[in-house]
Order: C-alpha cells, then structure tokens, then sequence
C-alpha cells in the first residue's frame, strides 16, 4: 500500500499543486512511520533469544560515511545489505543504495570509490532509511563494529523518523569471542585472513556486507559446533567470562 502512494506522488508530483503535492507526501510519510511503529511493536513481543540460530532472520549490512559522528554533522553515503536465515546466506536478497550528499570529502571519495556525481544523482535519507526499513522487518542486524553503524542508525532514525531505533544489532565480534576467545582478531581484514574469506573490494558498502556475512556464517558454524543453539546461551557465556576477568 505505502508503495503504491509513493508511486502515485511520483506519477503525479509534476501535475499537481504545490499544497496538494506536499500533503500527498505529509500522508506518505504518515504511513512509512505508521509500518515503522507497527514493526517495533511486533520487535517488543518477537523473543529472538531462545530461537535457533538456525531459524533466526538476520541482515548483515554496512554503511559507507563521510566521518564517524552522525552529531557533528557527518551522514550516511551508502548502505549495502544481504540477508541470511540462519547460516545460509540470501544471495538474492541484498539492498543497495548510495545517498544524497553534496559535499563529501576527497579523501571519502577515494577510500570509498564513489563519486560526487553519483551521490548528488542519489535519493535523500529521508527517502532511502524507510525503504532500508521496509527491506529489515523484524530481522535481527549485524555488523562489523556495529557501534559505527548503530550511531548512524539511532540518529538518523531519530532526526527523519522521530522514533528511536530499537532494533537488537550485533557485532561480528559477538560470536567471534566465543569460538575463538583466545585470538585478537580486530579488523574486518584480519578477520577474512583468519577464516580465508576473499577479499576482492573494500570499503564499497554491498561488497563489505557480502564479507562480513561470509564471516557470520563461518562464526555461526563454529558456534553451533561448540554446542551453542541460540543467542541467549552465548549471551550467557559472554557474561560469565565477563564476571570472571
């Protein structure tokens, strides 16, 4: 339904009037926060914890940014994401999209491979984070150094959404301190070289979320040999371990 209303504001926007185009987009806003608010409540009743990791929905995603303080005045460029059930990777189900921004720096630009002329052609965050929404439902998000991405996530929902962000999201790290509690194993590269996982793009927001779910697989495997069936039992390792240092 809200994407039927958006197709229509983008059929219409150049016949209407300017009061009539604007509400027309105040009602497809209402609805996108509506779906949002609907999805964190189903989040509030949804235990994650005690379901097997085999059957848990997971979005492995990844944000490319112009720095690392959303409060400081640094944004979104890119998000890339892939989704998995469990250990087997969704291939085919991955969400990709670059973001308005009219003055990224020259360094960015070169870290990342994106260009000014891509990101001004791009759509704005209030546009892309609903859809990003749409694309996550219920699922449980990971990535690598997750606090990076939940910062951006928490403010952005926040200053597009006014709600905050609730989702449970994990860091690589969560499991990767269970299979191997004796190994430092810091960066996204290190952590490819570790278990093998090519590398063949870096920094490009789709290809990092692709690696970084290549190494979740391999950390749930692992997990799951160790005997751990779901999140709470690792939860409670991690505790215990905790306790003891």
């Amino acid at each position: 339904m809200m994407n039927n209303m958006v197709q229509l504001v983008k059929q219409l926007s150049g016949k209407l009037s300017p009061s009539v185009y604007t509400s027309l987009q105040q009602q497809s806003a209402a609805a996108r926060h509506s779906q949002l608010r609907q999805i964190q409540r189903e989040l509030k009743k949804d235990d994650v914890l005690e379901r097997p990791l085999s059957e848990l929905p997971f979005v492995i995603f990844d944000f490319e940014t112009s720095g690392f303080s959303p409060d400081k005045g640094d944004s979104i460029l890119s998000i890339g994401a892939v989704k998995m059930k469990g250990d087997e990777i969704l291939e085919k189900e991955t969400f990709y999209s670059t973001v308005y921004s009219e003055n990224p720096s020259e360094e960015v630009l070169q870290l990342t491979g994106l260009t000014k002329e891509e990101l001004i052609d791009s759509k704005p965050l209030s546009d892309v984070l609903p859809t990003f929404y749409e694309y996550i439902g219920k699922s449980t998000l990971v990535a690598h150094h997750a606090s990076h991405e939940k910062r951006f996530m928490s403010h952005a929902t926040w200053q597009l959404l006014r709600t905050t962000f609730v989702h449970r999201i994990l860091d690589t790290s969560f499991l990767t301190k269970v299979v191997h509690p004796s190994l430092k194993l810091v960066t996204l590269d290190e952590c490819c070289r570790h278990y093998q996982i090519p590398i063949h793009v870096r920094h490009h927001a789709m290809e990092d979320a692709l690696v970084t779910a290549k190494l979740w697989q391999k950390n749930i495997r692992l997990a799951k040999e160790l005997g751990y069936e779901t999140l709470q039992e690792v939860y409670t390792y991690l505790a215990r371990q905790q306790r003891s240092t």
